[in-house]
């Protein structure tokens, strides 16, 4: 047998564990006490529930009796419920119009933000700070906005004779008034990180091109365009897993109505375990939602990212 750079033969055949047991007791162990908080919170914060709410999907539990092994049922009723899969239609439509809205403000205010303007500073911080509202309080302020009779889109659109439009109230408008005002409140983020792209774009290409006579339309598209293309992934993501996660904005503001136009996947695994106590069936749900979040940002990187293989 060949000998390793070092290292004798016996110690090469050496099991694994006996390895890694002479590595450790080598080492230098303050570093193993200082990874040692993050190992306890994961182990206690992420993988425990993670195991636990796997554990439930194959029991039926209510918080007060004990858990009954029921099998694969959850799972059956899951595929059966006709009010899960009009969550899931909810939030699709959510996604179909938060995600194309966040995209094209984000970087429109962002490209307008990145030139010499005045008040530059003032006008970043303005847009950022909805962002870091209570989620509870901007839902309440856009439940105002939206109030048919008082409130204020309503009562400028009357004013201009148009007649009012019932935001939260139509099953047909319910859930894309909320897309709009999820929109708005998180805008702010996307367009820092638009920021961050736009400013590592040389400006030596936007000189080069405007000596070969490209205005700013072809410029936009012909570089600034491509050069995001990874900011504009990260985008997307974010947006896609933010909104499979919409729960705030539809259990302060409409709980879920009318008519469960509003009711997201989310705020009906919320229903499940919370009101009526379906444990086993709330953490199904749960998983449910990320084998689908999986799915989708994994097309999402495979259309987008030009970089990977198809």
């Amino acid at each position: 047998m060949p000998e390793i750079a070092g290292v004798g033969p016996a110690r090469a055949r050496r099991p694994f564990f006996g390895r890694l047991a002479e590595q450790y007791r080598t080492s230098n162990k303050v570093g193993y006490v200082m990874v040692l908080p993050y190992i306890a919170h994961f182990l206690l914060f992420t993988a425990y529930p993670l195991v636990f709410a796997l554990i439930l999907v194959f029991n039926r539990w209510d918080i007060v009796t004990p858990m009954e092994f029921i099998g694969l049922r959850n799972i059956q009723r899951l595929f059966r419920d006709a009010t899960f899969w009009t969550a899931v239609v909810n939030t699709l439509k959510f996604l179909c119009c938060h995600i194309p809205l966040q995209i094209v403000l984000s970087l429109l205010i962002a490209v307008i933000l990145n030139g010499p303007i005045k008040f530059r500073s003032f006008f970043r911080g303005a847009f950022f700070l909805p962002f870091v509202i209570s989620g509870a309080v901007v839902t309440i302020l856009w439940q105002q906005l939206y109030s048919t009779d008082a409130g204020i889109l309503n009562l400028i659109l009357t004013r201009i004779g148009m007649q009012p439009v019932p935001w939260l109230t139509d099953p047909a408008w319910a859930i894309y008034s909320i897309a709009i005002m999820a929109t708005w409140k998180n805008m702010g983020f996307y367009i820092v990180l638009f920021l961050a792209g736009l400013q590592n774009v040389p400006p030596e290409l936007y000189e080069a091109a405007s000596i070969d006579g490209a205005n700013r339309t072809q410029q936009f598209w012909g570089i600034t365009l491509p050069l995001l293309q990874p900011v504009m992934l990260l985008v997307v993501i974010l947006s896609t897993i933010g909104g499979f996660s919409l729960f705030i904005e539809p259990f302060v503001m409409t709980g879920g109505g009318p008519a469960e136009s509003t009711l997201s996947v989310v705020l009906y695994l919320y229903k499940q375990a919370f009101q009526f106590l379906r444990m086993g069936y709330a953490a199904t749900i749960g998983f449910a939602l990320a084998i689908m979040i999986f799915i989708v940002t994994f097309i999402q990187r495979r259309l987008l990212d030009t970089d990977q293989p198809v």
